[in-house]
């Protein structure tokens, strides 16, 4: 296999990196140089790939940190209303490249590196992934935050700063393995420790309710500090900030205090406080009701208020002088964004703080929260949606219960004055759950205390209305709204396709990756031989790119010349992989059965991590990787049919897996998954999508025309029909012989020939209790599978609905999200300007 250029080599032939926008190569190189020296060690004389690494991403920072501090000062100077996006995840991977992007830098670091006898890849592969989320919901976060830069909004990013981000998945004997993912272990040269905004956070302790107001007294207190790492925007020098908070025990006791024992088990005790921010939960769509968890929430509500706050009372850059007592005028300057349902304690943080320290009425401070938070909701599975012990909440937060007692009785007070006498629906609404162990509805809360409250696609939102939260719509229908999701094109596409990005820019200019609705204007190339040429001939690079990586990182050969069939994303029951192996099963059974057929040759890729507590998705990864283990081997199948379990799926990986895919696995049951965002960045990057009516997917066959995707299976009423009627596995079974053939194969230990047993508990899922219907959906699936081999066969008419899939990806743009919420939520209007860069005069 002839190697394919490399990116760095791609990028001297193309200009959407903006060459224009040159940087003095001998000024980098000097920098470079000058923080090489100042990297390395007394005791070493010889630089390691490493400190290579760190001397191009300081002198990169050197770019940002002018630009940062001048922003801030015209944040200052114009006192623009604020947004703050709170998000318990940001998965933001790696932070060079998109840099050097934003920056318009790539081809001047580019250029610099290579005349110092440097490989730019190989330093961009020295980054760890800052892996602080799960999946969707932490990329979503990182995206948004790219967007608002760019839209030059005064936006702030608020989270944990985790000191072991989301595990590093091994596969080992075709079983996951967890391993600790230890991110900082070499520093993280983007970030930068602001130890004078340092804020107290309190828990634990107990209520006192004197004649002269309530007291939270005898509190357990941890301090938050903060780290801020720079976002810039696209090639506007506006830099936003991330600021991550660390929790850290206060020193505040005496050694007089305790024996030398005492000592010792006392500094041991308050190290065990700092645990707030030692690791993300690995939880997707899963409520584990942990203390440590509602710890974590709340410490980073808690703190990011008091910084608000801070900020809101500030007049000029660099002044702590107060010059806004009124906290009235807050909802004209600020606005809070919880992403989630794990926020409610905002809405009780932000009460608290208003009524006790400013404010003279419950009612007051009440309103004032309301206007300036909302909410956004990310899902609908009743297993995902938070509802904590009252126990644990008395213990935790004392004064905060008694703040939900309150607003919860204002609550039913009000629904009870609309609907008198109807106590189910007061029982439904209430914002405490009775019966059993009580419990908080954190839910609930973030929609009473919230004036906005958003799905993330549209079927989503109309499924939040009609069922979910259907009784607060019928209440307060203005409140709700939807804002479907969108991925930032810079980091998924000019970042990791660069190929495809200067493809699209010879046709069109470079407009469109600051706005994306230009990608419009493709159509009009649909039939025009040289484009679809260009486009077929961009994907093949990519997938010779990464079936390299494949085998040098994995050892893993593959033929680049069969179609990749890829589905990476957590790996859950509602995502469906099980679908995705019935159909890998079948297509192996029919190989075998007619060998001299004409098969279109696939490579089935099947990525993603598994919750370490959630049994059956360890056990789907199992089955998939025994799968690969027969159908890899079989020498009568051949290159016809490969199947490759993508270990550790993550941001970097999805970069490299993306823009070579040539189909795009998006199989979740109708009504589960809210948006998904993996499927706008497969339909931007030239694959075809393969799908259920669930999600964005909704609206991707829209924008692209329903005949220009392959949709298949149930929608969202005939799940709902079935659900009526009662979905019956065993019918499917008898009456689909080689559905019956593929599940008596995986229970006959056909795949697992010395321990047949082994998937007894999947198979026993499927037959009896299986939520998410996927025998419903395998009959349609595999005929639309059918059709998928059939076009591809045929590369120009599979390469002209490439092309209008690209075409309809405008709508999926977070530019486009953000715009939407800063219009229509926040109160704000995105602008374009573009600020002075900081050699610039002002």
């Amino acid at each position: 296999m002839s190697k394919p250029l490399t990116d760095q080599e791609k990028r001297k032939q193309i200009s959407v990196r903006g060459l224009a926008g040159v940087e003095n190569v001998a000024d980098l190189k000097t920098n470079f140089n000058r923080h090489l020296h100042f990297t390395l060690v007394k005791d070493r004389n010889v630089a390691t790939k490493r400190d290579y690494y760190f001397a191009l991403a300081h002198t990169v920072r050197d770019h940002l940190v002018g630009r940062w501090i001048r922003t801030q000062q015209h944040y200052y100077e114009k006192d623009p209303k604020r947004v703050y996006y709170l998000s318990l995840e940001f998965y933001m991977g790696r932070t060079l490249q998109n840099t050097m992007v934003n920056l318009a830098l790539e081809n001047a670091c580019d250029e610099a590196t290579y005349q110092l006898g440097l490989d730019m890849e190989e330093l961009q592969d020295m980054e760890e992934d800052a892996g602080l989320g799960n999946g969707g919901l932490g990329r979503l976060a990182a995206c948004f935050l790219d967007s608002m830069a760019t839209l030059g909004l005064a936006a702030y990013g608020y989270g944990i700063r985790y000191e072991f981000g989301i595990f590093n998945q091994k596969v080992v004997n075709g079983w996951q393995v967890e391993e600790a993912d230890d991110w900082l272990r070499y520093g993280n040269p983007w970030e930068k420790a602001r130890p004078e905004y340092m804020r107290p956070v309190h828990f634990y302790g107990r209520v006192e309710h004197n004649p002269d107001g309530v007291k939270w007294v005898d509190t357990q207190v941890i301090l938050a500090l903060p780290y801020d790492t720079p976002v810039p925007g696209y090639r506007n020098n506006i830099v936003n900030t991330m600021r991550l908070w660390s929790a850290k025990a206060p020193c505040e006791f005496h050694l007089k205090d305790f024996n030398v024992g005492g000592y010792i088990q006392a500094v041991l005790d308050k190290n065990l406080a700092e645990n707030i921010s030692r690791v993300l939960y690995p939880n997707d769509n899963f409520f584990e009701g942990k203390e440590l968890r509602l710890k974590q929430e709340y410490f980073v509500v808690a703190a990011t208020l008091q910084d608000i706050i801070r900020r809101f009372k500030a007049s000029k850059f660099g002044s702590t002088e107060v010059v806004r007592m009124d906290l009235t005028t807050l909802p004209d300057k600020v606005r809070q964004l919880w992403t989630g349902n794990s926020w409610s304690s905002c809405h009780l943080s932000c009460s608290k703080k208003r009524h006790a320290v400013k404010l003279t009425s419950f009612k007051f401070a009440w309103d004032i929260t309301v206007r300036t938070c909302a909410y956004t909701n990310h899902t609908v599975l009743p297993e995902a949606l938070e509802r904590w012990p009252v126990d644990l909440f008395q213990n935790l937060l004392p004064r905060h219960l008694e703040i939900i007692y309150e607003v919860n009785r204002r609550h039913l007070e009000r629904i009870s004055a609309l609907y008198p006498g109807d106590h189910d629906r007061l029982r439904r609404m209430s914002l405490v759950e009775e019966g059993g162990q009580k419990k908080i509805n954190m839910a609930h809360l973030c929609i009473v205390g919230s004036h906005a409250v958003n799905g993330v696609a549209q079927i989503h939102s109309d499924i939040i209305k009609d069922t979910v939260f259907k009784d607060f719509y019928d209440v307060d229908p203005q409140k709700f709204q939807n804002k479907t999701n969108g991925i930032t094109p810079r980091r998924w596409l000019v970042m990791c396709n660069p190929g495809l990005a200067e493809v699209i820019a010879e046709r069109i200019g470079e407009d469109y990756i600051r706005d994306l609705s230009q990608l419009k204007s493709l159509l009009k190339f649909v039939d025009d031989d040289a484009f679809i040429r260009d486009i077929a001939n961009v994907k093949q690079e990519n997938k010779l790119k990464f079936a390299v990586h494949l085998e040098e990182q994995f050892k893993v050969k593959i033929n680049p010349n069969s179609m990749f069939d890829v589905q990476v994303k957590r790996i859950h029951e509602y995502k469906r992989q099980l679908l995705n192996c019935l159909h890998i099963i079948t297509l192996y059974n029919r190989i075998k059965k007619e060998p001299n057929k004409a098969w279109t040759p696939r490579t089935i890729m099947i990525g993603g991590k598994a919750a370490p507590g959630y049994h059956t998705a360890k056990m789907i990864i199992k089955l998939i990787t025994a799968i690969g283990e027969v159908v890899n081997n079989d020498s009568v199948v051949g290159d016809r049919l490969k199947v490759i379990f993508l270990e550790n799926y993550r941001v970097t990986l999805a970069e490299k897996v993306i823009p070579a895919a040539d189909l795009s696995e998006q199989i979740s049951t109708a009504g589960t998954e809210a948006s998904g965002t993996g499927n706008m960045k497969f339909m931007l990057n030239g694959a075809l999508t393969i799908g259920t009516m669930d999600g964005a997917n909704v609206e991707m066959a829209e924008e692209a025309g329903e005949e220009n995707l392959f949709i298949f299976g149930m929608r969202v009423k005939d799940v709902e029909a079935l659900d009526k009627k009662g979905y019956d596995a065993l019918e499917y079974y008898n009456r689909i012989p080689e559905l019956k053939q593929a599940i008596d194969q995986i229970s006959g230990g056909f795949f697992s020939p010395g321990e047949p047993d082994q998937f007894k508990d999947i198979v026993k899922m499927l037959m009896c209790h299986d939520r998410f219907k996927v025998f419903a959906d395998y009959e349609d699936y595999i005929q639309c599978q059918e059709k998928v081999s059939a076009l591809y066969k045929n590369t120009k008419e599979w390469t002209k609905m490439v092309i209008h899939n690209i075409a309809g990806c405008g709508k999926f743009s977070s530019d486009r999200t953000i715009g939407q919420y800063a219009r229509e939520i926040w109160g704000m209007e995105p602008s374009l300007e573009k600020i002075a860069a900081p050699d610039d005069p002002r």
